[in-house]
């Protein structure tokens, strides 16, 4: 399995939004940039947030588009150009309603799943669907006319604390999946689920 090259972390760019749940691949490259004691900077050239970490003895490059979700493309196809990293060289953390708060997964491939950032990047890379994702739970909120003002609403303590978990258990899977080993990521970060408060 190719290498992870880049680990783009997706939400909507200002304070306004910061807390919000739509921002949780955000938080993750914001919690591991400063694990690894190398702010994230403004770089205009991939329209984003942008830091680049060693992990797992390889050269990482994190980035927060600062697009709005729907044109996250933009940035992370101009990363790709930039360093030559191909789709399946790239590892996109997004939110995801059909997993509860405090799990995530791995995913490689797929469609968008009726998320717009997703959805937007898939059209930038020419089509290729072939990225791997980290989908991190959010939950949903029951109603398909909730899930705007759900995923742009701040998560309750409880709820955050059980993100927060699952973010540091990404964390330490994290250098198996960056150096292609997903079996071994996926079968430590599938079977936790954060205590529930």
């Amino acid at each position: 399995m190719p290498q992870v090259k880049a680990l783009i972390g997706l939400g909507n760019p200002g304070d306004k939004y910061t807390e919000t749940r739509h921002n949780a691949g955000a938080w993750l490259v914001e919690a591991l940039a400063k694990d690894q004691h190398t702010p994230l900077r403004a770089e205009r050239k991939f329209l984003g947030h942008y830091a680049k970490i060693s992990l797992a003895g390889q050269e990482l490059h994190l980035l927060n588009p600062q697009t709005y979700m729907n044109r996250s493309g933009g940035a992370v196809a101009a990363l790709c150009q930039f360093f030559k990293i191909l789709p399946d060289e790239l590892l996109v953390a997004h939110d995801e309603l059909d997993i509860a708060p405090g799990t995530a997964r791995y995913k490689t491939g797929g469609g968008h799943g009726g998320h717009n950032g997703l959805r937007d990047i898939i059209s930038a890379l020419g089509n290729d669907k072939s990225f791997h994702r980290l989908r991190i739970g959010i939950g949903h909120p029951g109603e398909a006319g909730q899930v705007v003002n759900y995923v742009l609403s701040r998560p309750g303590k409880a709820e955050r604390s059980a993100i927060d978990a699952a973010l540091g258990e990404i964390e330490a899977t994290l250098p198996d999946a960056v150096s292609g080993d997903w079996a071994r990521a996926m079968n430590r970060l599938h079977s936790f689920t954060a205590p529930s408060a």
